[in-house]
């Protein structure tokens, strides 16, 4: 009991020297983890009617048919293939969502990845199936030596540990380092992943029918996480569901 106060007074001394910070602004805030007014304000999450397939949000409420959500889909699924069944996003990338998927990829921002990760865990809860394989979207080596973390993969370890499912990031593994995605069109997006992403051989027994959760921190054409399912469904894997923290959406 004594330790337990002692605690409680360490933890408290070191919130008056080093109060909680907005997530995305460094404003003060009343709790760790948490988002201030003004950055909450510009925050869009995903909470109502979405797309099944890639979580876009919809206009309009859920809809149900005999206890179970009806699927909608959106314009761009109904045109663009996607060799994954299901998929959720936590927030739109736009606004404070943008700038903390940003902060976490190219800012020496990993501290961002567990509260990031809870917001994605409450979106992927309907896609989560026992025994599922949860796996990261993998980045290039020299991306990586660059960067010196997946962020995907610290995304998806977060979600394998809230759901107790195995995680799996040597799964998949980058063939080649592709251009940035940034000012490119669908078609060419899609063109400049081709053949990007494999499978590994050595665990494809491992991967033999099972659900996957392929994870991501942003979908914008689909094109790399397409790439990644394709790599997966070619090794033999089961039914696959994707899941991002940020979904672009096109400006009304």
């Amino acid at each position: 009991m004594q330790h337990r106060g002692l605690g409680g007074m360490l933890k408290g001394a070191l919130r008056i020297l080093y109060p909680p910070q907005c997530l995305c602004c460094a404003d003060p805030v009343a709790t760790e983890g948490a988002l201030c007014g003004r950055c909450w304000s510009e925050a869009e999450f995903i909470t109502g009617a979405c797309c099944g397939r890639c979580g876009a949000p919809l206009p309009g409420e859920v809809e149900t048919s005999g206890g179970r959500e009806v699927q909608l889909v959106c314009d761009d699924c109904l045109v663009i293939a996607r060799p994954w069944r299901h998929g959720r996003a936590a927030m739109v990338y736009s606004g404070t969502g943008r700038q903390l998927v940003l902060a976490l990829k190219h800012a020496d921002r990993p501290d961002l990845a567990p509260a990031l990760g809870d917001w994605l865990a409450r979106a992927a809860r309907p896609l989560i199936r026992p025994g599922m394989l949860v796996v990261p979207v993998p980045v290039h080596p020299w991306r990586l030596l660059k960067r010196k973390y997946n962020q995907s993969e610290l995304l998806s370890s977060h979600l394998a540990q809230v759901f107790e499912l195995e995680h799996r990031p040597e799964f998949l593994a980058r063939t080649r380092h592709s251009e940035g995605q940034d000012h490119k069109g669908v078609a060419d997006r899609f063109a400049n992943v081709a053949g990007s992403i494999r499978a590994s051989r050595r665990h494809a027994a491992r991967l033999q029918g099972r659900a996957v959760l392929l994870v991501d921190d942003v979908m914008t054409s689909g094109a790399t996480l397409a790439q990644a399912a394709e790599a997966l469904r070619a090794a033999g894997s089961g039914p696959i569901s994707v899941a991002v923290v940020a979904r672009a959406v096109k400006a009304h």
